[in-house]
């Protein structure tokens, strides 16, 4: 692993309506783990949903996993309460970035909470602008990057639905959505 004085951090953008999202960032998570990387996921969204990458997670010893999200937001009954915790769980994405304990930092669903206008994508952009280390990699998901979210980063995918099983009523699935 190349150290870090040496190594350029990525900041890498998971977006769009398709599945896997998530699930490519923690593909990468595995990736960075295994090279013995310190790695950091906070999930926005997902709270007390037990998915298979949080367990597969807790087999290495570095990496640190948040689950904290009040669950499914779009489904939510009481909207001041997930902005609440979404600032609450911003304010600990900075605390974990400022740390430098990390080589990389996953913000997993974050473009969904600016997308929401709970926190600015000119805020996440312009802290990731000013204090994220040169060396730090940084990953964020979630459909509806900010636009200026998309600008900082050094790649952008956008998922696109072609089809889904749940158009066909089959519900999430173990081992493939959890």
């Amino acid at each position: 692993m190349k150290a870090r004085d040496k190594r350029k951090g990525l900041i890498v953008v998971n977006t769009g309506d398709g599945k896997g999202k998530s699930s490519s960032a923690f593909g990468m998570v595995f990736r960075a783990a295994a090279w013995g990387m310190k790695v950091c996921v906070i999930q926005f969204i997902k709270g007390k949903w037990k998915t298979g990458e949080q367990k597969a997670a807790e087999r290495f010893e570095n990496i640190e996993w948040h689950a904290l999200g009040d669950g499914f937001t779009w489904d939510t009954q009481n909207p001041e309460q997930d902005i609440a915790t979404s600032r609450e769980i911003w304010a600990l994405c900075k605390e974990k970035l400022r740390s430098h304990e990390f080589d990389m930092l996953v913000l997993d669903e974050i473009n969904y909470v600016t997308g929401y206008g709970w926190i600015t994508g000119e805020e996440v952009a312009g802290f990731l602008r000013e204090e994220r280390p040169k060396w730090m990699h940084i990953l964020m998901t979630g459909r509806n990057a900010a636009p200026e979210i998309v600008e900082l980063a050094d790649t952008v995918t956008e998922m696109k639905v072609v089809k889904h099983a749940f158009e066909q009523g089959i519900k999430a699935t173990q081992g493939i959505e959890f």
